[in-house]
């Protein structure tokens, strides 16, 4: 008997941006600089239809540990965040956001989010809605030793959003060793994983990002500086592992456009088949087949 057909498939259109990152929250006409490349990739993935639009960590400033740190810049020490240009860096964001609402566009933009004194900031991606307003916001959660250390305060929880009936989390920096946290989006039923990173060794990143969709069955949206293109361009990975779009190599600010249908030949067998079947798995299908003998129970027995 033939499979019934999905009578409302899940479908989108997601781009997802590789821009250059800048190392000085000091610096405002840096910060300004990067606002602008942003909103221009903004309406770039608006001209080919995108619904979202997904930015790499430090997208508008990835603050360096040795320009932030009080005994720097030969020392690395805590960070000294009183030099931030918070006013240039919120009204960058207050642009994007009212951008976002313009296109009706989806945005989900990196950045530094301002705690009060003296904790800290997080870590964080918003999420911009179609409205221009902060829909929600994902704080990284694992961070790597010297942002533990020295510069931000870890988030508590993972976090979703549905854009059209799809389902989204987010990931950020090197979260992307982690597969359980991967794994606890599959859990929370999410259909593509927002990863923004700019810990990207030579093809090490871009291969996890890969079996990371394989192994859950979703699609992931890995989304790194314009830097790291020649060897780990920006992309949108299929749930079977396969990059279905990415980014030039040539270190250009830019973006990949792919649609997230799951009738599409592309996720049909992993959404379809594989994603399903594991987790029928991993409620106890094989309890009914387990079998009592003895030759089981043997582990040195003969051949």
């Amino acid at each position: 008997m033939p499979e019934a057909e999905n009578p409302n498939p899940k479908n989108v259109r997601l781009a997802v941006a590789q821009t250059p990152v800048r190392d000085d929250p000091r610096d405002a006409d840096a910060l300004r600089e990067s606002g602008r490349q942003v909103r221009a990739l903004m309406r770039r993935a608006s001209d080919q239809g995108a619904r979202i639009v997904h930015f790499p960590e430090g997208a508008i400033c990835f603050p360096d540990k040795r320009v932030m740190s009080v005994d720097g810049p030969d020392t690395v020490g805590p960070a000294d965040w009183s030099g931030c240009q918070w006013p240039a860096l919120q009204a960058e964001l207050a642009a994007i956001s009212n951008l976002a609402g313009e296109l009706r566009l989806w945005t989900v933009i990196a950045s530094v989010h301002r705690l009060t004194e003296p904790n800290r900031p997080h870590n964080s991606l918003y999420v911009v809605s179609d409205r221009g307003e902060v829909a929600t916001r994902y704080d990284e959660r694992l961070l790597s030793k010297t942002k533990l250390s020295h510069l931000y305060a870890p988030g508590a929880s993972p976090v979703t959003f549905d854009v059209d009936g799809v389902r989204f989390g987010c990931l950020l920096g090197t979260e992307i060793h982690y597969p359980e946290l991967f794994a606890e989006y599959e859990k929370l039923d999410v259909d593509c994983v927002l990863l923004s990173t700019t810990g990207v060794f030579p093809g090490n990143a871009a291969v996890q990002a890969q079996g990371h969709a394989a192994v859950n069955g979703y699609w992931v949206s890995f989304s790194v500086p314009a830097q790291h293109s020649s060897t780990a361009p920006s992309g949108i990975i299929a749930p079977g592992g396969d990059w279905l779009e990415r980014c030039p190599t040539d270190g250009s600010p830019s973006v990949a456009v792919a649609d997230l249908d799951e009738d599409s030949e592309a996720a049909a067998a992993s959404v379809t088949y594989a994603r399903p079947w594991r987790r029928d798995v991993r409620t106890g299908r094989y309890a009914g087949h387990q079998v009592t003998d003895p030759r089981s129970e043997d582990r040195t027995a003969a051949f």
